[in-house]
């Protein structure tokens, strides 16, 4: 009988990023449980393409920009993620046109509060981060707008 090396262990083996681009779509309800089942799937996706090292950056932006969706919008929301060339771009699209507010610095006054702060955080754990409007027919609801975030690999 062959010789197995099964240790009756389920866990999977680690994997190599592959140099093949990819893309997921999540669509979302307005509900704040999304930002929880969002930040998990993202862990899930990053470890099965084996980029755990971005899971706790990308998971923290993620669940920043979900919750905006979320929270400061009526409709439907979605996260997209897409991996190319190195760089993992996260994008959370709502169904509402009106600009993201630019994170400013915190005042002393504002440090401890809890709301506010979000894109601020966006800002300092991303690469890069934007958004853009959307219009016609671009999305099933189709407008809105998509704020978005990129983190390097070598992060």
């Amino acid at each position: 009988m062959p010789e197995s090396n099964d240790t009756g262990d389920d866990t999977t083996p680690p994997h190599t990023p592959a140099p093949t681009p990819w893309q997921y779509t999540l669509h979302i309800p307005n509900d704040l449980r999304a930002v929880t089942i969002c930040r998990r799937t993202l862990g899930v996706i990053l470890t099965a393409h084996g980029l755990p090292h971005l899971s706790d950056a990308a998971e923290l932006v993620a669940t920043e920009l979900v919750a905006n969706a979320v929270t400061h919008t009526k409709g439907p929301a979605a996260l997209r993620l897409a991996w190319a060339e190195g760089i993992l771009r996260i994008e959370v699209w709502d169904a509402d046109p009106t600009p993201p507010q630019a994170p400013a610095p915190p005042a002393r006054d504002t440090m401890l509060r809890e709301a506010g702060r979000g894109l601020a955080l966006v800002k300092g754990c991303a690469d890069g981060w934007g958004w853009y409007r959307l219009g016609g027919s671009q999305l099933p609801d189709g407008e809105g707008k998509f704020v978005w975030c990129e983190l390097a690999e070598a992060a």
